[in-house]
């Protein structure tokens, strides 16, 4: 099932308990929320400013007879599909509510008919709109293997993309290391897992609350402070997730952490341009053709994968275009070795200042995945 933006309007209270319930796994997200009608304008603005793609509409939740409130919620601009629910069986109630204009008619028990009613609703919207609704890019940063240096190069590029090219979201996807939150510094307790357990309530207040930040333009959600967490997002989680963020910002960078796995696999449908980050060790290269190898015969576009060389030496044993022979996949970027410098960085809890030789490098790759003209750069430190 895709993603779906729905609202509720629900007087019984034992429908509003059994319809939430029944949302709770699923990749919906609630806009609006309310036990009534009665006052029309404010749920007409409402409508028109959330843009809900549909309305699930307690047949109770109106004086007025419901063909003449589907008639009202027609006029909007925002032309949501309606659901009528209520809990009569009666024939005539539910000719009534189709024949006034509903998609749907649903009664108790509700968890398997709602699915199924916004798993067709979610289709049909899919094929019109192309299935995605876009605001922005969703770059992801992936490892051959540990230590080729990915979080590094995420953080340095949301930076400076922050400062080139717009509103950026930094997002940790590293269930496993994750090591944004420590180098970016983030505050909030909330992470990357609270927005996928949570894709009911996702909206922008609740999302305020997960993310961190302290950098013009730029936001951060980390990965969770517990290693020992056992859950992994489902696939129409995840999608949501991606979504959603997508739809927030003008870039979103995902640190994918190392090699494929599931959360990796399951974001490329949502990524348009996806950064393999390695190094000239052996064991990195052949990692490195590896999941090029799998990434192409899975039928990913070849122009949306990129290949970084990280710390390249001044004098490297391979060149890049010997690299590109052995690996598979054009060298779209070479970032130097200053192993030390990074370092010594990092210990006083600040990033690489861009004025620096490898700080100019983060400056060259942002301006070249952004293709915008660099430009001069000032001072900068996690701190100030």
């Amino acid at each position: 099932m895709e993603p779906l933006t729905i609202g509720l309007v629900i007087q019984n209270k034992d429908l509003m308990t059994e319809t939430q319930n029944s949302l709770h796994d699923l990749p919906v997200q609630i806009l609006l929320s309310q036990t009534s009608l009665d006052d029309w304008p404010a749920f007409a603005d409402k409508v028109e400013r959330t843009r809900p793609e549909a309305l699930v509409i307690d047949l109770t939740a109106s004086r007025d007879p419901f063909d003449e409130v589907v008639a009202r919620i027609k006029t909007i601009s925002a032309n949501p599909v309606i659901i009528a629910l209520h809990t009569s069986t009666e024939p005539e109630t539910i000719l009534g509510a189709v024949r006034a204009g509903a998609s749907e008619y649903l009664y108790p028990p509700l968890e398997a008919s709602l699915r199924k009613a916004l798993e067709r609703i979610s289709s049909e919207r899919g094929k019109q709109f192309g299935g995605r609704h876009t605001r922005g890019k969703t770059l992801g940063f992936l490892s051959a293997k540990g230590g080729c240096g990915a979080t590094t190069i995420v953080c340095h590029t949301a930076v400076e993309l922050a400062r080139q090219s717009g509103t950026v979201l930094l997002a940790d996807f590293d269930l496993d290391a994750g090591m944004i939150g420590f180098l970016m510094k983030t505050k909030s307790p909330y992470s990357v897992l609270d927005a996928v357990q949570n894709i009911y309530r996702l909206d922008m207040s609740f999302w305020k609350a997960l993310v961190s930040n302290g950098i013009p333009n730029l936001e951060v959600v980390a990965a969770p402070s517990d290693v020992n967490h056992k859950e992994q997002p489902k696939p129409e989680q995840l999608r949501h997730v991606l979504r959603f963020m997508r739809s927030q910002y003008d870039w979103t960078l995902l640190d994918l952490g190392r090699g494929l796995n599931l959360i990796s696999i399951g974001a490329l449908e949502d990524i348009d341009e996806t950064f393999l980050i390695t190094t000239l060790e052996v064991p990195a290269l052949h990692q490195a053709k590896q999941i090029v190898r799998t990434l192409l015969n899975a039928g990913y576009g070849t122009n949306s994968l990129h290949l970084v060389l990280n710390r390249m030496p001044k004098r490297p044993e391979l060149l890049p275009e010997e690299v590109e022979k052995l690996v598979g996949q054009p060298v779209y970027a070479t970032i130097a070795n200053d192993y030390a410098g990074l370092y010594e960085c990092y210990a006083e809890g600040k990033l690489i200042e861009p004025g620096t030789p490898l700080g100019r490098e983060f400056v060259r790759l942002s301006a070249k995945i952004a293709g915008v003209q660099e430009t001069a750069k000032r001072r900068f430190s996690i701190f100030n």
